[in-house]
C-alpha cells in the first residue's frame, strides 16, 4: 500500500523522486524509502538515533543522480516501520538480521552500506558475518571498534542518563534535563521547521520506547565482535566538530591507528567544521566523499 508522505526531493526539475514502501521482515513491516536505478549498484542508508530515513535525503537524491539505486529503511521501532511487541529485548542482532532481510526481500545480492550513529555498529558487524554480502562501507562519525567506557562519562551526560529507565522518559516529558534547554534558539541553516516537522510527524506512531532501548540501554548488553577482519573497504567520514569525537579512547581509535588493525582497507576523511550531522549540515561534502568512494570501488549490483 503507497504511504502518503510529503515529498523532501529538493529537485525543482523532479528528474527523481523518492518512493517509499513496506517490506515484511522478521514479522515486522519496515518502511523504506527508495530512489534511482542500480546502474552501477546499490547503496544502503543506515540512520542514527533520533533520526529517520529523510535524514539521508540528500544523499540518497546525489548517488541516484550518479547511477546507484538508494534504499534507506526506518529502523525497526523507528519512523514508520513496526514496533518490536517486546521493545525491551532490543539487540543489534535483529538490526543485522533486518539488513538481511531486506535485501533478499529486494533481491539485492550486494551493497554498499552508508550509516552514521549507531547505524554504524550494525553496518560493521553486517559486513563481518556477510562479507559477501558487502561492496563497502562509509561510515560518518563512527569509528570501529567503537567501545566505551560509560563510567568516565559525567554523571548528567544524555548517555548515562538515559540507560536508566525512566530518566529519559523523564526527559522526553519536559521533567528533567529537558527544561534546560533554550526552546528560543534557532535552528541551524542547514535545519528547517520543514525538516524539524518531518522529524516530528514520523515519530508519531512508535514514540521513543524502542528508540530507547536501541541504541542506549543495548549498549550494556555489549556483544561479542567476530574474530576477523573486515574485508570490504571502509570510508570513515570524520567531522572534527563531532561531539563523538571527543568521546574517551574515540580520538585513539581513529588517530592511533587502532582501527586498521580491524579493517583491511580503511580511508579517513576529515571534515574541520563537520558536526554529528554532517550529512545534512554539509550535504555537498559528504555526497562529494561517498560517490567518491563508490567511484572508487566499483562492484556491479551482479556482482
Amino acid at each position: 500500500m503507497p504511504l502518503q508522505i510529503p515529498d523532501p526531493n529538493p529537485n525543482p526539475e523532479k528528474k527523481m523522486e523518492i518512493e517509499h514502501s513496506e517490506v515484511s521482515i522478521n514479522g515486522l513491516n519496515l518502511h523504506i524509502a527508495q530512489i534511482g536505478k542500480d546502474e552501477l549498484g546499490t547503496v544502503v542508508f543506515l540512520h542514527g538515533f533520533p533520526e529517520i530515513w529523510y535524514s539521508w535525503r540528500h544523499q540518497m537524491i546525489a548517488v541516484a543522480e550518479a547511477g546507484y539505486k538508494a534504499i534507506a529503511p526506518d529502523w525497526r521501532g523507528y519512523g514508520l516501520s513496526d514496533q518490536p511487541q517486546d521493545p525491551e529485548n532490543a539487540a543489534w542482532e535483529h538490526l543485522i538480521l533486518d539488513i538481511l532481510g531486506i535485501l533478499d526481500a529486494l533481491s539485492i545480492p550486494k551493497v554498499f552500506l552508508v550509516a552514521k550513529d549507531f547505524g554504524a555498529l550494525p553496518a560493521y558487524l553486517f559486513a563481518l558475518t556477510y562479507p559477501d554480502r558487502t561492496c563497502g562501507i562509509v561510515c560518518i562519525g563512527i569509528p570501529f571498534p567503537m567501545s566505551l567506557n560509560f563510567d568516565s562519562l559525567p554523571e548528567g551526560f544524555y548517555i548515562k542518563r538515559w540507560q536508566e529507565i525512566g530518566r529519559a522518559e523523564a526527559d522526553f516529558e519536559g521533567k528533567e534535563i529537558i527544561d534546560l534547554a533554550d526552546s528560543s534558539a534557532p535552528l541551524p541553516e542547514w535545519f528547517t521547521e520543514q525538516d524539524l516537522s518531518q522529524y516530528a510527524s514520523l515519530y508519531e506512531k512508535n514514540g521513543f520506547a524502542y528508540p530507547l532501548e536501541m541504541p542506549y540501554r543495548a549498549l550494556l548488553k555489549g556483544g561479542n565482535l567476530p574474530d576477523a577482519k573486515i574485508q570490504a573497504p571502509v570510508l570513515l567520514i570524520q567531522g572534527e566538530k563531532d561531539y563523538v569525537f571527543k568521546f574517551p579512547g574515540v580520538y585513539e581509535v581513529i588517530k592511533g591507528g587502532i582501527m586498521q588493525k580491524y579493517v583491511s582497507n580503511l580511508e579517513i576523511s576529515y571534515m574541520p567544521e563537520g558536526n554529528h550531522f554532517a550529512q545534512e549540515q554539509l550535504p555537498d561534502q559528504v555526497n562529494q566523499l561517498i560517490i567518491g568512494f563508490l567511484k572508487g570501488h566499483q562492484v556491479n549490483s551482479q556482482g
